[in-house]
């Protein structure tokens, strides 16, 4: 891991057959035990960053309630800047630091979330350059940040080789379909890529939890 970018760990529930949501977009998998797993480490994060897809299907807070503990910077990655003013990270940035991240070519139209309270990045000409954008938030003193999706986010990340650690839930259902989204999505490599090493493996009732480091 290059010491100037922010540590980053991949952090999902799937299903059996590796999906993290169904057909239609549901995508409520976990146990009670394991959002308390996910929660937790959220607040040991700086920041916690997912794609504009998961805004748009789920609208989350991305905020620590299931344990006690602080909420981490938000960071949504939106290259056209199209997210919905709506949303409830966007209605909820004047109490909770939120940054939207967006491309160069982006409509100017982003910058009226600056006065609900979001900081806006442009970061990558027409797409978001993901290994400048974590140089810059290392920058800001984010020293460790958790990636939650989506698959094409998820994607992008292990293509940039930015994915330090890994810590997925295994649920008891199989969802299968085409259009179910999968834990990565995007083309996918072309070539067996470098393995991740198993650090550990946690059996909570009808879940495991496995930990991989790079």
């Amino acid at each position: 891991m290059a010491k100037s970018r922010p540590y980053v760990i991949l952090s999902a529930a799937m299903s059996i057959d590796g999906k993290i949501a169904s057909r239609t977009g549901r995508s409520n998998l976990s146990s009670k035990k394991d959002l308390v797993r996910v929660h937790k480490l959220r607040k040991m994060a700086d920041a916690i960053l997912v794609g504009k897809n998961t805004i748009n299907v789920d609208n989350p807070l991305l905020t620590v309630r299931y344990v006690k503990g602080k909420n981490p910077i938000r960071i949504i990655l939106d290259s056209k800047g199209s997210l919905s003013p709506k949303s409830k990270v966007i209605e909820t940035a004047k109490k909770i630091p939120t940054i939207l991240v967006v491309s160069e070519n982006a409509s100017s139209k982003v910058e009226r979330f600056a006065a609900k309270g979001v900081q806006v990045i442009r970061c990558g000409k027409n797409k978001i350059d993901l290994k400048k954008l974590l140089a810059i938030l290392g920058k800001k003193g984010i020293k460790k940040i958790v990636v939650e999706g989506g698959g094409n986010t998820n994607w992008y990340f292990f293509k940039e080789k930015l994915v330090d650690e890994i810590a997925i839930t295994i649920t008891p259902y199989v969802l299968g379909g085409t259009t179910a989204i999968s834990l990565v999505e995007g083309i996918g490599f072309g070539e067996i890529p470098k393995s991740f090493k198993l650090k550990n493996i946690e059996k909570r009732q009808n879940e495991i939890v496995l930990h991989y480091v790079s």
